[in-house]
Formats: structure tokens, sequence, C-alpha cells
């Protein structure tokens, strides 16, 4: 595994706390991965829906590479919906984080019935956002998993091992923020992860934030849409 641990410890200078919004995050997060420049045949920039695909925009508008959605769905414990007890990506994987569920006394059947619903839920998203469009070949590529900051990292753990179990190349993880120990457990499960900051204590990603409001569907969908036709003008 390559190692990002360097750059995981030391922010670059000039990034401050909070970012405007997620388009800056994203243009900032984009100059931390320039080496996959231009590689638009081998490698693709994967957003993780919602707020980590206006991040991943600006990271593949500015490195001219393709954008696509790559669905999570976290796992909400019962009575307690925003901790999360795992996460499910595309291709079937499912990521439990068992000391939750042990910590909670949730069985099995609770377990099985939100699996069921946010499988449901990943499925419509998957249509919604890219309509008649095919899920994007990953076999042999290298993919930049992004999303706009980490609390767990649940969600993303399942993104990677999803990507994995596809026989992606290379997964690489591209967050603005995020807790330190967070990164560098992701930067162990992956081929290396990328941290613009890791502030201490984080508390949760929007605070990182000026403006931080949900984009619509209709949003996502014009990104991929744009990002499709700036590849098509540089014959991607």
């Amino acid at each position: 595994m390559t190692s990002y641990d360097d750059e995981l410890m030391d922010s670059p200078e000039g990034v401050k706390l909070p970012f405007a919004d997620r388009r800056e995050a994203g243009q900032l997060l984009a100059s931390r991965l320039g080496r996959f420049a231009g590689r638009n045949r081998e490698v693709i920039v994967l957003g993780l829906p919602r707020g980590g695909v206006p991040v991943a925009f600006e990271v593949a508008h500015a490195l001219r590479l393709p954008l696509d959605v790559y669905v999570v769905r976290k796992l909400g414990s019962p009575g307690f919906e925003e901790l999360a007890m795992g996460a499910i990506a595309s291709g079937g994987i499912r990521i439990l984080n068992q000391k939750v569920i042990d910590e909670l006394h949730v069985d099995q059947g609770q377990v099985d019935s939100v699996t069921a619903a946010e499988t449901a839920e990943l499925r419509r998203r998957e249509t919604a956002y890219r309509q008649d469009r095919p899920a994007p070949l990953l076999e042999g590529r290298t993919a930049i998993l992004v999303d706009d900051g980490l609390a767990t990292g649940s969600t993303m753990r399942a993104a990677i091992a999803s990507l994995h179990a596809q026989q992606a190349r290379e997964v690489i993880v591209a967050v603005p923020v995020a807790p330190l120990d967070t990164c560098l457990e992701l930067d162990r499960e992956s081929d290396g992860a990328v941290c613009l900051a890791t502030p201490q204590p984080f508390l949760a990603v929007g605070q990182w934030y000026e403006e931080f409001s949900p984009p619509s569907d209709e949003e996502i969908r014009e990104l991929l849409r744009r990002n499709a036709a700036e590849m098509a003008a540089v014959g991607g």
C-alpha cells in the first residue's frame, strides 16, 4: 500500500477553516491530487451523494477526470438514527460496527430491517442520479472516493470494500476534513487517504463549512451532465 501519512499529518499552508462551501473545499482538495491529472482513461472520481458530489465535481473538473456517483447508505441505529451501526454500498457490501450494535443491544432482526430499508433507498438514488446511464466499469481503474467530510468513516469503509470487491486497481480516499484517527484508519484500509484538515475536537462535518445546505437530486444530475460534457470535449 502507498502511504500518505505525511500528507495526513501536515495540513497544507493556506487551508483555513471553516471552508466557505463545498466548491471551495473541492478546489483545495484537487490541489493535493495533482498526480492524477489528465489520466482520464485509468482514473475516475467517485462522489458520495449527496454532499460529496459537489466536492468531487471540483476535483474532477480541476484534474480533467470523469465523475460518477458512488452510493453508500448509513445504517442508523434504532432510536439513535444519527449513530451509524454500519453502512451499505453498491455491490451488495455491508459493513457493521459490532461495538455500536452490542452497546445498544440491537438484535439481528433490527439490523436486517434497517438494511432492507436502506438498500431500497440506495437503489432509488442510483436510478435518480444516473437515470438511464449505466454504472461505470471500475475493474482495473483507480478510483478517487470523495466526500465532503467524515466523522466515523463507516460509509467510506463500505465504499472501499465495495470497490475492492469490484477489483478496482487502486482506491484513494480524499476528503476536505475529518478526525485524524479516522483518516489514518482509512489510509490503512485503502491505497491512500488525503485529508486537508484534521481539527480537534471534531464533533460534526457541518461545523467546518460556512454554507452546508444539502444539494438536491437535480443539482447532482446537473453536475454529472457538466462533467460528461467536459469529458466529451477532451475526448475522455
